[in-house]
Protein backbone atom coordinates (compact mmCIF):
# COMPACT_ATOMS: atom_id res chain seq x y z
CA UNK A 1 0.00 0.00 0.00
CA UNK A 2 1.53 3.29 -1.06
CA UNK A 3 -0.41 5.48 1.40
CA UNK A 4 -0.52 4.55 5.08
CA UNK A 5 -1.38 6.04 8.47
CA UNK A 6 0.74 6.00 11.60
CA UNK A 7 -0.73 6.92 14.95
CA UNK A 8 0.35 10.25 16.43
CA UNK A 9 2.19 11.14 13.18
CA UNK A 10 -0.31 11.14 10.29
CA UNK A 11 -0.46 10.02 6.65
CA UNK A 12 2.59 9.24 4.53
CA UNK A 13 3.32 8.24 0.92
CA UNK A 14 5.65 5.29 0.43
CA UNK A 15 6.08 3.80 -3.07
CA UNK A 16 8.61 2.23 -5.45
CA UNK A 17 9.14 3.53 -9.00
CA UNK A 18 11.79 2.50 -11.54
CA UNK A 19 13.39 0.26 -8.96
CA UNK A 20 13.83 3.00 -6.33
CA UNK A 21 11.84 3.57 -3.14
CA UNK A 22 10.45 7.03 -2.46
CA UNK A 23 8.85 8.34 0.73
CA UNK A 24 7.24 11.61 1.74
CA UNK A 25 6.89 13.49 5.01
CA UNK A 26 3.78 12.97 7.20
CA UNK A 27 0.56 14.83 6.39
CA UNK A 28 -2.57 15.48 8.45
CA UNK A 29 -4.89 13.95 5.81
CA UNK A 30 -4.75 11.02 3.41
CA UNK A 31 -5.62 13.35 0.53
CA UNK A 32 -2.53 15.50 1.12
CA UNK A 33 -0.30 12.41 1.20
CA UNK A 34 -1.83 11.11 -2.04
CA UNK A 35 -1.30 14.48 -3.73
CA UNK A 36 2.36 14.46 -2.65
CA UNK A 37 2.77 10.96 -4.16
CA UNK A 38 1.28 12.08 -7.49
CA UNK A 39 3.51 15.17 -7.62
CA UNK A 40 6.64 13.17 -6.84
CA UNK A 41 5.85 10.58 -9.53
CA UNK A 42 5.30 13.40 -12.03
CA UNK A 43 8.71 14.88 -11.20
CA UNK A 44 10.38 11.48 -11.65
CA UNK A 45 8.65 10.55 -14.90
CA UNK A 46 8.83 14.06 -16.44
CA UNK A 47 11.97 15.76 -15.11
CA UNK A 48 12.43 19.48 -15.76
CA UNK A 49 15.01 20.33 -18.43
CA UNK A 50 18.48 21.01 -17.05
CA UNK A 51 19.60 24.62 -16.83
CA UNK A 52 22.32 25.49 -19.33
CA UNK A 53 25.78 25.53 -17.84
CA UNK A 54 27.04 29.10 -17.46
CA UNK A 55 30.16 29.69 -19.49
CA UNK A 56 32.86 32.25 -18.81
CA UNK A 57 32.76 35.22 -21.16
CA UNK A 58 35.78 35.19 -23.45
CA UNK A 59 34.95 38.02 -25.86
CA UNK A 60 33.09 41.31 -26.09
CA UNK A 61 32.61 44.22 -28.46
CA UNK A 62 35.68 46.44 -28.55
CA UNK A 63 33.42 49.50 -28.29
CA UNK A 64 32.00 48.19 -24.99
CA UNK A 65 35.47 47.46 -23.59
CA UNK A 66 36.66 50.99 -24.41
CA UNK A 67 33.63 52.56 -22.71
CA UNK A 68 34.07 50.46 -19.58
CA UNK A 69 37.74 51.33 -19.44
CA UNK A 70 36.90 55.02 -19.85
CA UNK A 71 34.51 54.84 -16.90
CA UNK A 72 37.24 53.21 -14.83
CA UNK A 73 39.82 55.85 -15.77
CA UNK A 74 37.37 58.64 -14.93
CA UNK A 75 36.79 57.18 -11.46
CA UNK A 76 40.35 56.25 -10.57
CA UNK A 77 42.71 58.58 -12.46
CA UNK A 78 43.35 62.28 -12.77
CA UNK A 79 41.20 64.54 -14.95
CA UNK A 80 44.10 65.30 -17.29
CA UNK A 81 44.83 61.59 -17.81
CA UNK A 82 41.15 60.93 -18.50
CA UNK A 83 41.02 63.67 -21.12
CA UNK A 84 44.11 62.47 -23.01
CA UNK A 85 42.92 58.86 -22.78
CA UNK A 86 39.52 59.88 -24.14
CA UNK A 87 41.11 61.43 -27.24
CA UNK A 88 42.93 58.16 -28.00
CA UNK A 89 39.80 56.09 -27.27
CA UNK A 90 37.78 58.03 -29.83
CA UNK A 91 40.47 57.36 -32.41
CA UNK A 92 40.39 53.60 -31.70
CA UNK A 93 36.62 53.46 -31.94
CA UNK A 94 36.68 55.12 -35.36
CA UNK A 95 39.13 52.44 -36.43
CA UNK A 96 37.61 49.30 -34.85
CA UNK A 97 34.06 50.11 -33.76
CA UNK A 98 32.50 47.14 -35.54
CA UNK A 99 35.00 44.56 -34.24
CA UNK A 100 34.95 42.31 -31.21
CA UNK A 101 38.11 42.26 -29.13
CA UNK A 102 39.14 38.83 -30.45
CA UNK A 103 38.87 40.10 -34.03
CA UNK A 104 41.48 42.80 -33.45
CA UNK A 105 44.74 41.16 -34.45
CA UNK A 106 48.33 42.00 -33.68
CA UNK A 107 48.82 42.93 -37.35
CA UNK A 108 45.93 45.44 -37.18
CA UNK A 109 47.43 47.06 -34.10
CA UNK A 110 50.89 47.26 -35.67
CA UNK A 111 49.51 48.98 -38.78
CA UNK A 112 47.67 51.46 -36.59
CA UNK A 113 50.81 52.20 -34.54
CA UNK A 114 52.87 52.61 -37.71
CA UNK A 115 50.40 55.19 -38.96
CA UNK A 116 50.52 57.06 -35.63
CA UNK A 117 54.32 57.04 -35.73
CA UNK A 118 54.09 59.44 -38.68
CA UNK A 119 53.07 62.05 -36.10
CA UNK A 120 55.91 61.13 -33.74
CA UNK A 121 57.44 58.19 -31.92
CA UNK A 122 56.14 59.69 -28.66
CA UNK A 123 52.57 59.67 -30.01
CA UNK A 124 52.86 56.06 -31.19
CA UNK A 125 54.29 54.90 -27.85
CA UNK A 126 51.46 56.59 -25.97
CA UNK A 127 48.95 54.67 -28.09
CA UNK A 128 50.77 51.42 -27.28
CA UNK A 129 50.64 52.12 -23.54
CA UNK A 130 46.95 53.06 -23.56
CA UNK A 131 45.89 50.14 -25.79
CA UNK A 132 47.85 47.66 -23.70
CA UNK A 133 46.22 48.99 -20.54
CA UNK A 134 42.76 48.71 -22.13
CA UNK A 135 43.12 45.08 -23.17
CA UNK A 136 44.77 44.15 -19.86
CA UNK A 137 41.81 45.74 -18.07
CA UNK A 138 39.46 43.46 -20.04
CA UNK A 139 41.56 40.39 -19.22
CA UNK A 140 41.69 41.24 -15.54
CA UNK A 141 37.89 41.52 -15.46
CA UNK A 142 37.54 38.17 -17.22
CA UNK A 143 35.79 39.61 -20.27
CA UNK A 144 38.47 38.66 -22.82
CA UNK A 145 41.38 36.23 -22.97
CA UNK A 146 43.88 37.84 -25.35
CA UNK A 147 45.80 41.10 -25.54
CA UNK A 148 47.07 41.74 -29.09
CA UNK A 149 49.38 44.50 -27.83
CA UNK A 150 51.44 42.29 -25.50
CA UNK A 151 55.03 42.05 -26.70
CA UNK A 152 54.69 44.99 -29.08
CA UNK A 153 57.91 46.99 -28.79
CA UNK A 154 57.99 50.71 -28.18
CA UNK A 155 59.45 52.84 -30.93
CA UNK A 156 62.94 54.24 -30.31
CA UNK A 157 62.95 57.94 -29.60
CA UNK A 158 65.45 60.61 -28.70
CA UNK A 159 64.90 61.75 -25.14
CA UNK A 160 65.20 65.48 -24.65
CA UNK A 161 65.34 67.68 -21.62
CA UNK A 162 61.97 69.22 -20.81
CA UNK A 163 61.91 72.97 -21.32
CA UNK A 164 62.02 74.75 -17.97
CA UNK A 165 61.12 78.46 -18.07
CA UNK A 166 63.46 80.93 -16.41
CA UNK A 167 62.29 82.58 -13.20
CA UNK A 168 62.22 85.94 -15.00
CA UNK A 169 59.84 84.59 -17.65
CA UNK A 170 57.51 83.19 -15.00
CA UNK A 171 57.53 86.56 -13.20
CA UNK A 172 56.68 88.38 -16.45
CA UNK A 173 53.86 85.99 -17.26
CA UNK A 174 52.25 86.24 -13.80
CA UNK A 175 52.47 90.04 -13.85
CA UNK A 176 50.38 90.12 -17.05
CA UNK A 177 47.56 88.01 -15.58
CA UNK A 178 44.45 89.38 -13.90
CA UNK A 179 44.43 89.24 -10.05
CA UNK A 180 42.42 86.00 -9.83
CA UNK A 181 44.73 84.15 -12.23
CA UNK A 182 47.79 85.63 -10.47
CA UNK A 183 46.67 83.99 -7.23
CA UNK A 184 46.15 80.70 -9.05
CA UNK A 185 49.58 80.77 -10.72
CA UNK A 186 51.36 81.67 -7.49
CA UNK A 187 49.70 78.71 -5.74
CA UNK A 188 50.92 76.40 -8.49
CA UNK A 189 54.39 77.92 -8.52
CA UNK A 190 55.01 78.00 -4.77
CA UNK A 191 53.40 74.68 -3.80
CA UNK A 192 54.72 72.91 -6.91
CA UNK A 193 51.36 71.16 -6.96
CA UNK A 194 49.72 69.55 -9.95
CA UNK A 195 46.88 71.44 -11.62
CA UNK A 196 44.33 68.84 -10.48
CA UNK A 197 45.57 69.17 -6.88
CA UNK A 198 45.22 72.95 -6.78
CA UNK A 199 41.87 72.78 -8.58
CA UNK A 200 40.40 70.50 -5.92
CA UNK A 201 41.92 72.45 -2.99
CA UNK A 202 39.23 73.26 -0.39
CA UNK A 203 39.40 75.51 2.66
CA UNK A 204 39.30 72.52 5.01
CA UNK A 205 42.74 71.60 3.61
CA UNK A 206 44.24 75.03 4.28
CA UNK A 207 45.84 75.49 7.70
CA UNK A 208 46.70 79.17 8.09
CA UNK A 209 47.69 78.74 11.74
CA UNK A 210 50.39 76.15 11.05
CA UNK A 211 50.97 77.44 7.52
CA UNK A 212 50.54 74.41 5.30
CA UNK A 213 48.13 73.14 2.65
CA UNK A 214 47.08 69.54 2.07
CA UNK A 215 47.20 68.47 -1.56
CA UNK A 216 45.65 65.24 -2.80
CA UNK A 217 46.82 63.29 -5.81
CA UNK A 218 45.45 60.27 -7.67
CA UNK A 219 48.87 59.39 -9.10
CA UNK A 220 49.16 56.38 -6.82
CA UNK A 221 48.63 52.69 -7.47
CA UNK A 222 44.92 51.89 -7.14
CA UNK A 223 43.79 55.41 -7.93
CA UNK A 224 43.24 56.39 -4.30
CA UNK A 225 43.50 60.06 -3.36
CA UNK A 226 46.65 60.36 -1.27
CA UNK A 227 47.31 63.48 0.84
CA UNK A 228 50.56 65.29 1.56
CA UNK A 229 51.32 68.45 3.50
CA UNK A 230 53.14 71.28 1.71
CA UNK A 231 54.44 74.21 3.81
CA UNK A 232 53.35 77.69 2.71
CA UNK A 233 55.77 80.28 1.43
CA UNK A 234 55.17 83.84 2.61
CA UNK A 235 53.60 84.57 -0.79
CA UNK A 236 51.16 81.67 -0.53
CA UNK A 237 50.30 82.56 3.08
CA UNK A 238 49.54 86.14 2.06
CA UNK A 239 47.32 85.06 -0.86
CA UNK A 240 45.39 82.44 1.09
CA UNK A 241 44.90 84.74 4.10
CA UNK A 242 43.36 87.38 1.86
CA UNK A 243 41.20 84.91 -0.04
CA UNK A 244 40.02 83.32 3.20
CA UNK A 245 38.85 86.70 4.52
CA UNK A 246 37.04 87.48 1.24
CA UNK A 247 35.70 83.96 0.59
CA UNK A 248 32.11 83.01 -0.18
CA UNK A 249 31.29 80.79 2.79
CA UNK A 250 28.85 78.75 0.71
CA UNK A 251 31.70 77.61 -1.57
CA UNK A 252 34.20 75.08 -0.14
CA UNK A 253 36.83 75.54 -2.88
CA UNK A 254 39.75 77.97 -2.87
CA UNK A 255 39.35 78.41 -6.65
CA UNK A 256 35.96 77.91 -8.31
CA UNK A 257 33.88 79.12 -11.22
CA UNK A 258 30.36 79.19 -12.63
CA UNK A 259 29.85 77.20 -15.82
CA UNK A 260 27.20 75.65 -18.06
CA UNK A 261 27.00 71.86 -17.81
CA UNK A 262 27.59 69.98 -21.06
CA UNK A 263 25.25 67.22 -19.86
CA UNK A 264 22.04 69.16 -19.30
CA UNK A 265 22.83 72.79 -20.16
CA UNK A 266 22.24 73.95 -16.59
CA UNK A 267 24.44 76.56 -14.93
CA UNK A 268 26.54 75.06 -12.15
CA UNK A 269 29.22 76.09 -9.70
CA UNK A 270 32.29 73.98 -9.01
CA UNK A 271 36.08 73.72 -9.07
CA UNK A 272 38.08 74.16 -12.26
CA UNK A 273 38.98 71.06 -14.25
CA UNK A 274 41.27 72.51 -16.88
CA UNK A 275 42.71 76.01 -17.43
CA UNK A 276 45.10 75.20 -20.28
CA UNK A 277 44.07 78.14 -22.47
CA UNK A 278 44.88 80.63 -19.69
CA UNK A 279 48.59 79.82 -19.69
CA UNK A 280 48.75 79.49 -23.47
CA UNK A 281 47.32 82.99 -23.94
CA UNK A 282 49.59 84.50 -21.28
CA UNK A 283 52.71 83.06 -22.93
CA UNK A 284 51.66 84.62 -26.23
CA UNK A 285 50.94 87.93 -24.54
CA UNK A 286 54.30 87.92 -22.76
CA UNK A 287 56.15 87.00 -25.96
CA UNK A 288 57.93 84.06 -24.32
CA UNK A 289 58.35 80.44 -25.28
CA UNK A 290 55.18 78.51 -24.52
CA UNK A 291 55.18 76.13 -21.55
CA UNK A 292 52.57 74.22 -19.58
CA UNK A 293 51.55 74.25 -15.94
CA UNK A 294 53.66 71.17 -15.26
CA UNK A 295 56.79 73.13 -16.16
CA UNK A 296 56.27 75.16 -12.97
CA UNK A 297 56.87 71.95 -10.97
CA UNK A 298 60.06 71.29 -12.92
CA UNK A 299 61.23 74.87 -12.40
CA UNK A 300 60.63 74.71 -8.65
CA UNK A 301 62.33 71.34 -8.26
CA UNK A 302 65.40 72.49 -10.23
CA UNK A 303 65.66 75.67 -8.18
CA UNK A 304 65.61 73.72 -4.91
CA UNK A 305 68.16 71.28 -6.27
CA UNK A 306 70.46 74.21 -7.19
CA UNK A 307 70.23 75.34 -3.58
CA UNK A 308 71.27 71.87 -2.35
CA UNK A 309 67.86 70.93 -0.90
CA UNK A 310 67.96 67.17 -0.11
CA UNK A 311 66.41 65.00 -2.80
CA UNK A 312 64.10 63.34 -0.26
CA UNK A 313 62.57 66.71 0.68
CA UNK A 314 62.00 67.61 -2.98
CA UNK A 315 60.41 64.19 -3.53
CA UNK A 316 57.94 64.68 -0.66
CA UNK A 317 56.98 68.20 -1.77
CA UNK A 318 56.33 67.02 -5.32
CA UNK A 319 54.38 64.01 -4.08
CA UNK A 320 56.40 61.34 -5.87
CA UNK A 321 56.39 57.71 -4.77
CA UNK A 322 59.73 56.96 -6.44
CA UNK A 323 63.03 58.78 -6.10
CA UNK A 324 63.81 58.16 -9.78
CA UNK A 325 60.72 60.16 -10.79
CA UNK A 326 61.97 63.13 -8.79
CA UNK A 327 65.39 62.93 -10.46
CA UNK A 328 63.70 63.41 -13.84
CA UNK A 329 62.49 66.80 -12.61
CA UNK A 330 65.98 68.05 -11.79
CA UNK A 331 67.34 69.90 -14.79
CA UNK A 332 70.09 71.81 -13.04
CA UNK A 333 73.78 70.92 -13.18
CA UNK A 334 74.77 70.39 -9.57
CA UNK A 335 77.94 71.65 -7.95
CA UNK A 336 79.55 68.21 -7.82
CA UNK A 337 79.40 67.93 -11.62
CA UNK A 338 80.75 71.47 -12.07
CA UNK A 339 83.62 70.70 -9.68
CA UNK A 340 84.33 67.44 -11.55
CA UNK A 341 84.69 69.29 -14.85
CA UNK A 342 86.97 71.89 -13.22
CA UNK A 343 89.25 69.08 -11.99
CA UNK A 344 89.24 67.58 -15.47
CA UNK A 345 90.12 70.91 -17.09
CA UNK A 346 92.96 71.53 -14.64
CA UNK A 347 94.31 68.02 -15.15
CA UNK A 348 94.07 68.32 -18.91
CA UNK A 349 95.94 71.62 -18.89
CA UNK A 350 98.70 70.23 -16.70
CA UNK A 351 99.01 67.13 -18.86
CA UNK A 352 99.36 69.32 -21.96
CA UNK A 353 102.08 71.52 -20.46
CA UNK A 354 104.12 68.53 -19.31
CA UNK A 355 104.12 66.86 -22.73
CA UNK A 356 107.40 67.09 -24.72
CA UNK A 357 107.28 69.40 -27.70
CA UNK A 358 106.68 67.67 -30.98
CA UNK A 359 109.39 68.63 -33.43
CA UNK A 360 108.39 69.26 -37.00
CA UNK A 361 110.36 67.28 -39.57
CA UNK A 362 110.55 67.90 -43.25
CA UNK A 363 112.77 67.30 -46.27
CA UNK A 364 116.43 68.30 -45.86
CA UNK A 365 118.15 71.01 -47.94
CA UNK A 366 118.72 70.20 -51.54
CA UNK A 367 122.23 69.87 -52.88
Amino acid sequence: MSIYFQKDRGWKADFTLNGRRHTSRYFKTKREAKQAEIQKKEEILNPAPMKPVETTQTDMAFFDLVNRRLDHVKDYNSESYYQTYQVSARRWVRQWKEFTCSEISRDMVERFILDRSKVSAFTANKEIRYLKATFNFGKKKGWITENPVVGLSFLPMAKRFKYVPAAEDIDTLIALADPEVQDYLWLLRDTMGRVSEVNRLVWDDVNLEQRYVVLYTRKKRGGHLTPRKVPMTEKVFSILSRRFSDRDKTRPWVFWHSYVSRDNGERKVGPFKDRREVLKNLCTKAGIRRFGFHALRHAGASLMDNCNVPLGSIQRILGHENRTTTEIYLHSINQAEIAAMAVYEQARGKSHSDSPAIKKTGPGPTT
